[in-house]
Parts: C-alpha cells; sequence; structure tokens
C-alpha cells in the first residue's frame, strides 16, 4: 500500500489493488476546506492521476461529518472568485474528468460546497444520519462547485430551487428519493458498502468505465444524433482494449474475466 503521511488536512492512500482513498481530515471543523487544504488535496489528485494501476478513487470525511464546506476563518472576502477560480473548480473539474469511477461516503453533514463535491462525485453513497444543505442563503452567496449545475439535472429545477433558496436540510434519505445520491445505507454499513463497491471497480475494465464517464457527462450538450456518433467513436475505442478482449473470451470460455484496467 502506498500512503502519504505528509499532509496535515488529509488522509491519503493507494492500496495494493488500485484503490485510491481521499479523506478530508480536520474533523474538529467538519471537514471545512481551507487554502492549504486544497493545495494537499491538489497533490493527492495528481498523484491518483500518475499512479500506475490506481482503478478508483473514494472520497469520504474524517469523524462525524462529510464536509462542513469552506472554512469561513481562512477566506479572503475580497477575492472570492479568485477562490472558486483556483480551488474548487479545478477540484470538481477533476472529479468530473478523472479517467476512473469516483466514489463519495457521506457519512454526516455534507454542506454548501461540501455537499456539491460529494455530488460532483460518480457514485455517492451516505450514512442514514448524513444529510445535504445548500447553505449559501444563509451567508448572501450563491451555491459554487458546480451545484447550480448538478442540482437541477439531479433532482428537477423546483427541488433544486428551493433547496438553493431556503438551505433547508435533506436527509440521506430524502437525497436517495430524489435521486439526488445512488443509495441511503445504515451508519454501520456505510464502510462496507463503500469498500465492496470499490473493490468492484478495482477488478472492473478501468478504461471502458472512464468512456461511460465522459458519455454520460457530455450527453447534455448533446442532440441525440451527436451522442450517437460519439458513442459509436467510443465503442470503437473500446473495442481495442485488452479488457474487451479479456471479457469477450472470458464470456466464451464460461470463466470470471480477470481485467487489468488497461
Amino acid at each position: 500500500m502506498s500512503s502519504s503521511n505528509d499532509f496535515n488536512n488529509i488522509h491519503f492512500s493507494i492500496s495494493g489493488n488500485g484503490i485510491a482513498r481521499l479523506t478530508f481530515n480536520r474533523p474538529d471543523k467538519l471537514n471545512s476546506f481551507t487554502e492549504e487544504m486544497f493545495e494537499e488535496i491538489r497533490t493527492a489528485l495528481l498523484r491518483v492521476q500518475t499512479t500506475e494501476g490506481t482503478r478508483c478513487l473514494v472520497i469520504s470525511g474524517a469523524g462525524r461529518g462529510f464536509c462542513a464546506g469552506q472554512d469561513l476563518g481562512d477566506l479572503d472576502f475580497s477575492n472570492l472568485s479568485d477562490t472558486v477560480e483556483k480551488n474548487y473548480n479545478p477540484l470538481v473539474r477533476s472529479i468530473a474528468s478523472l479517467d476512473m469511477p469516483v466514489v463519495a461516503a457521506v457519512n454526516g453533514v455534507a454542506a454548501g460546497a461540501g455537499a456539491n463535491i460529494a455530488l460532483a462525485c460518480d457514485i455517492v453513497i451516505a450514512a442514514r444520519s448524513a444529510s445535504f444543505v445548500q447553505s449559501f442563503c444563509n451567508i448572501g452567496l450563491v451555491p459554487d462547485a458546480g451545484g447550480t449545475w448538478s442540482l437541477p439535472r439531479l433532482v428537477g429545477g423546483p427541488r433544486a430551487m428551493a433547496m438553493a433558496l431556503l438551505g433547508d436540510k435533506i436527509s440521506a434519505e430524502q437525497a436517495e428519493q430524489w435521486g439526488m445520491i445512488w443509495q441511503c445505507v445504515d451508519d454501520n454499513d456505510l464502510s462496507t458498502v463503500v469498500e465492496r463497491i470499490a473493490e468492484r471497480f478495482a477488478t472492473a475494465p478501468t478504461t471502458g468505465l472512464a468512456f461511460m464517464k465522459k458519455l454520460l457527462r457530455q450527453s447534455w450538450d448533446h442532440t441525440l444524433d451527436a451522442q450517437l456518433d460519439l458513442e459509436r467513436d467510443f465503442q470503437a475505442a473500446a473495442s481495442q482494449t485488452r479488457d474487451f478482449r479479456e471479457g469477450v473470451q472470458a464470456f466464451l470460455e464460461k470463466r470470471p474475466p480477470n481485467f487489468t484496467g488497461s
């Protein structure tokens, strides 16, 4: 296992089976973001992107919360747009474009940008005690970290508008019912369920999954005809991977496939 102990605000490791784990680690502050924390996250994500054999990323929070958003005590109020452009936008773009599945394990409150970072992940599993709060309205700001893009697409216009304007707490159960997250599980089962999903991804055809991410995320901007053309092109690329050949051979030989992620 590759583990990095040179961080003050996060835990980061990559296991031997290719599962990368990034844990926000400021539990006394509900893992709220600081400038130093963003620097460490950028370093960790670069290692995810450049470490050969990495198959998926799990993002979680230490203690009783996932992330409470920005630490207001560590914010330059005169340059909010610079903070968004330097820290939040690159993080969301990195999660969306990462060539592997990204799983969010939401163990407690996910508020403000913390909620939207979770919703930027490919699969969100939340403990039953967790909640999601668009808290920006309470301090006169607007949702960032992609919230105004993801929320209408996940829950529809009316719900997204009410969440943003009212800032009400949405329980994990409600989030699952609305289709905002993939699954709500009992608190004691969160780590087990997330680990099971991560292990599935660690033995999956990673390149094919990366192509799926790109197709699904780009589909909002395309007509049906344009998307059909993209599916054709990505299918052609997928058919050239070793994992495709292994999948077909395993099917013909009636055995489990041994995908290498390439």
